[in-house]
């Protein structure tokens, strides 16, 4: 073998990062980072925060430790440079937070990090200390055998996701843009994920779009009273019957550019047709992801937390609802308008968070990347755009101008429910996807 055979050969020998992700995001899912959203009962994500910094300095990584805001909100970010400063950077981010987990729910411990049955098994195996122990490991590669990727990678490991990023991206962009200077495009979750639709062949769903997130507090207002009188001014009746209109109402289907992208990929690749006149039952024909993907038809909201009153025989004088709002791209100043119509004018309204929706189209050189990296490891697969129901961190950077990208591979079993597994009970990831994962992120950490 020539020196240059051997160096392209070791270049590619990713066997110990892989082995390496697979025991880093075991280690960091047995860091217990639950995220309540209330900050008095928050664990906090220092102590996850110190590890990844442990872990890039045994390797040469400088890093910046910053709390966001509050403490124990723990953010760690890393810069490696690349062979052309001249080139906008790459933004490589996740979260180091988790929601919460019932231990009594589940078949394994949530905070134990089990790797058996072929899973590492956890909170936040899939949501996302997956991708973290991916990113982690394939960092430590670049940095401990010397590669150098074309272009200046930024490693960005973050606080409070899962509440909208308000003690994490949305603190960091507003007082420490600094660590991101130079950055023109980012990866993160949710995305890169594949789904078995036909004959055996993968697609790897890249996210391109995600919805805004408005949570709404809804308050009703009456005439406190004793519960046993006849009362026509209820607060408890009045927010309920708004919530119930709310709740059941149904937003007018919209076909969004990614959406409409995912649609007609999928019908290239089966042949299955998505009729417009009953978007919703042929969606429902995906499987699994039909969930994914139907709740990217339409806005939603729904009615998640109510609070009223104090004694069953007191007619209180206010009553709240909170419900979980996510808004389709361009369509904000509409639903707003439907919020008028289906509320009216008694319903007071503020929003707890507010973030944007996100988009971009699927082309370019780094969607280009992507591709080839994935096909690389599984000949005979299609990438295709979609767009996420939920929301992430890219909220926050593409304020700074950054191009944001859903892209976390694994290549999943068909039969697995991966959708399912987000804040549900058993979350838990494949061994050989992560290893499949770090195999595609460093191929494409090396060639965007």
């Amino acid at each position: 073998m020539s020196e240059q055979q051997s160096a392209l050969a070791e270049a590619h020998d990713t066997s110990v990062s892989e082995e390496e992700a697979v025991a880093l995001t075991s280690e960091l899912i047995r860091i217990d980072t639950t995220n309540t959203g209330d900050p008095a009962t928050v664990v906090g994500e220092r102590a996850a925060a110190e590890y990844v910094a442990e872990k890039l300095a045994e390797v040469g990584f400088e890093t910046t430790y910053v709390e966001s805001g509050a403490k124990g909100r723990g953010n760690v970010v890393a810069r490696l440079a690349g062979a052309d400063p001249s080139r906008g950077a790459l933004l490589v981010h996740g979260h180091l937070d988790v929601v919460p987990a019932d231990p009594s729910e589940w078949s394994v411990h949530p905070f134990s990090g089990a790797v058996q049955d072929d899973y590492v098994w956890g909170r936040g195996a899939v949501d996302m200390k997956d991708m973290l122990g991916m990113t982690l490991a394939t960092a430590r590669r670049f940095k401990r055998d010397g590669i150098v990727p074309p272009r200046d990678l930024i490693f960005a490991f973050l606080a409070d996701e899962e509440a909208g990023g308000e003690y994490g991206a949305q603190w960091l962009v507003e007082n420490r843009a600094d660590l991101f200077e130079g950055a023109t495009e980012a990866i993160s979750e949710v995305g890169g994920f594949s789904i078995t639709i036909k004959d055996g062949v993968r697609a790897y769903m890249i996210e391109t779009a995600e919805k805004g997130i408005a949570w709404l507090r809804l308050r009703a207002r009456g005439r406190a009273g004793h519960g046993s009188m006849v009362h026509e001014d209820n607060a408890v009746t009045k927010l309920t019957q708004a919530v119930a209109k709310l709740g059941t109402h149904k937003f007018p289907i919209v076909m969004t550019e990614s959406v409409k992208e995912f649609l007609a990929a999928v019908t290239e690749l089966t042949g299955m047709e998505f009729d417009e006149a009953d978007l919703d039952g042929s969606v429902a024909k995906l499987g699994a992801v039909a969930r994914m993907i139907g709740a990217t038809l339409r806005d939603t909201a729904n009615p998640t937390m109510l609070n009223a009153g104090y004694k069953a025989n007191v007619i209180p004088s206010v009553a709240e609802a909170v419900v979980d709002c996510r808004v389709l791209p361009g369509r904000r100043d509409a639903f707003e308008r439907e919020l008028d119509e289906l509320l009216g004018p008694d319903i007071e309204r503020e929003y707890i968070t507010n973030l944007p929706s996100v988009e971009t189209t699927f082309d370019g050189a780094l969607v280009d990347a992507m591709t080839a990296s994935v096909i690389a490891e599984d000949p005979g697969a299609v990438t295709m755009p979609y767009m996420l129901s939920g929301g992430t961190d890219a909220k926050s950077f593409q304020s700074l101008g950054i191009r944001c990208f859903g892209f976390a591979p694994l290549r999943l079993p068909a039969d697995l429910d991966f959708s399912a597994l987000f804040h549900g009970v058993d979350e838990r990831v494949p061994v050989d996807a992560l290893k499949f994962g770090t195999r595609v992120l460093d191929r494409f950490l090396r060639s965007s």
